[in-house]
């Protein structure tokens, strides 16, 4: 098979595409002959050789990647014969080697797909929605909220602008440059802002201003500010925020992607503001999956095949995943990137 592997951490150009022994599934584990694989930001740190939510590979070389769908078409040892043939998505968890034509997985990882949800859609729903709804655990959204989406034509973003106007929320969607801006408000944003212009907040606080006022007699302000940048982006969102506000920590893009750090607050600064901030990520989303990622991924693939929620998938052939963390890594990208073998 083809595969995309990696002998030194270092830049994107590090990534190859050779041909490499076809795996074989152990007991009770599956083959899977991949037709769209996923590509997380996280990877590209992994790449580098840094440490995050998953460890760094231990050995070298490595295929990376961590989420795929495709066809069932070989069964390791005691695996249930009702999956070969089946059309799945899975998430590998600690293991990589999703980026490549052929993966194995455990089957206990396995969902089977419906026919009405394609194989790139799942992947992004296998791991970005996943994350979406696990996000969402810490806030309830409605009519008298008003949301802050930065990096909102991303995979995420995009899901979470979605899932606020499906609850009925003002949605203030910010995004990087002319294009990008539009797609987040094709994608529903009640107001699409560029956030690389200056006087950005400026316009979001014009729009408020137009909303009819809250029964005190008050312009309404953000009640939640969902956080996956950081940095001088993420601070101005949350200087928006009303009192009461939620501030959600889920990443740091614009802090630095090699050496970045998610935005904090000190105590005495919430406490004068009013507000609240919390990372979502790690231990805590799952305690509040109930102890299982599973979960959110049954939820997430069920909202996806409801049409509740629609992913954006930017799809690169395999053999250029290379370029796609290039892309991922300089904002070139929109929605879940995702390779296709």
């Amino acid at each position: 098979m083809h595969a995309i592997r990696l002998h030194a951490f270092g830049p994107a150009e590090n990534l190859t595409y050779e041909e490499v022994p076809d795996p074989v599934p152990g007991p009770g584990q599956v083959r899977v002959a991949v037709t769209a694989a996923g590509v997380h930001l996280l990877d590209t740190a992994l790449r580098r050789g840094q440490t995050g939510p998953f460890p760094a590979p231990a050995e070298l070389p490595t295929i990376p990647g961590r989420e795929v769908a495709g066809t069932v078409d070989a069964l390791g040892e005691g695996t249930d014969p009702a999956w070969l043939g089946k059309r799945v998505v899975a998430h590998l968890g600690l293991a990589p080697g999703g980026y490549a034509e052929l993966a194995v997985v455990d089957a206990a990882r396995l969902h089977e797909l419906p026919d009405t949800l394609g194989d790139a859609e799942a992947v992004a729903m296998i791991g970005t929605g996943r994350t979406t709804l696990g996000i969402l655990q810490f806030t309830e959204l409605g009519p008298d909220s008003v949301a802050v989406v930065p990096a909102a034509a991303g995979g995420i973003g995009t899901l979470l602008v979605q899932y606020a106007k499906n609850a009925g929320a003002t949605v203030i969607g910010l995004a990087g440059g002319p294009e990008k801006v539009a797609l987040v408000r094709d994608n529903g944003a009640d107001l699409a802002v560029d956030y690389t212009l200056p006087h950005w907040p400026d316009e979001v606080r014009a729009f408020l201003s137009d909303l009819p006022r809250t029964p005190s007699g008050e312009t309404p302000a953000p009640t939640v500010v969902f956080d996956s940048v950081g940095g001088d982006t993420g601070r101005a969102a949350v200087d928006l925020l009303g009192k009461g506000g939620q501030h959600l920590v889920f990443g740091w893009s614009d802090s630095g992607l090699h050496d970045g750090k998610p935005l904090t607050f000190t105590e005495e600064e919430l406490t004068a503001r009013g507000i609240t901030s919390e990372s979502v990520l790690g231990p805590v989303m799952l305690q509040k999956a109930g102890g299982d990622i599973r979960n959110l991924e049954l939820a997430s693939l069920a909202a996806a095949t409801a049409g509740h929620l629609r992913p954006a998938v930017h799809p690169f052939p395999l053999a250029e995943a290379s370029t796609a963390h290039r892309a991922l890594e300089t904002r070139g990208t929109v929605g879940k990137v995702v390779l296709i073998p």
